[in-house]
């Protein structure tokens, strides 16, 4: 069977949303050590700096939207790094991330999604999309109840309301891409 060819856009100084799952849909270790996964961006930055502009972890994948230096197209090299780090500190703590028939770690799914951000309105509308993740997923019934969140950045620099999306959100879609 023949693989199948991902083409990737690569945009210098380009604005991407990003979705990044664990391999098990039912493994919590993104927020169970979101610690770790915090230390393994904040290391990435530190050698290849980018600027999050939302992003929202929840236990089995996390949504982001990063803008890349001008000049610079490498989001998949971010990606190793911070896979590869965050996959190190689950090792040292003990935990079976599980391998690959090639010997490579079996805790993420091997491909993430990717879209180039085209403008403005598109921006907000994955902005939104992540914000309002947790409530559609069923792991808050509101958006402010979920900690691991930028929503909680926006409200305190004033971009958004504490109760943005409100309190009865069952059908509401908030940029369902």
């Amino acid at each position: 069977m023949a693989m199948v060819a991902y083409r990737r856009n690569f945009v210098a100084g380009g604005t991407y949303f990003f979705t990044v799952t664990l391999r098990d849909r039912r493994a919590r270790f993104l927020v169970e050590h979101v610690g770790d996964l915090r230390r393994a961006f904040a290391q990435t930055r530190a050698r290849k700096p980018f600027v999050i502009e939302a992003m929202v972890v929840l236990p089995d994948h996390l949504h982001a939207i990063w803008r890349l230096p001008e000049h610079d197209t490498d989001y998949p090299g971010r990606w190793k790094s911070i896979k590869s780090l965050f996959t190190q500190a689950l090792n040292s703590h003990g935990i079976d991330v599980g391998k690959r028939h090639d010997g490579s770690a079996s805790i993420w799914q091997r491909r993430y999604w990717e879209h180039t951000i085209r403008d403005e309105q598109d921006g907000l509308h994955h902005i939104d999309y992540i914000h309002f993740n947790p409530v559609k997923h069923g792991w808050a019934h509101r958006v402010q109840d979920w900690p691991f969140s930028s929503f909680h950045r926006y409200v305190h620099r004033g971009w958004l309301p504490l109760n943005w999306a409100g309190e009865n959100v069952a059908d509401q879609s908030f940029g369902e891409p």
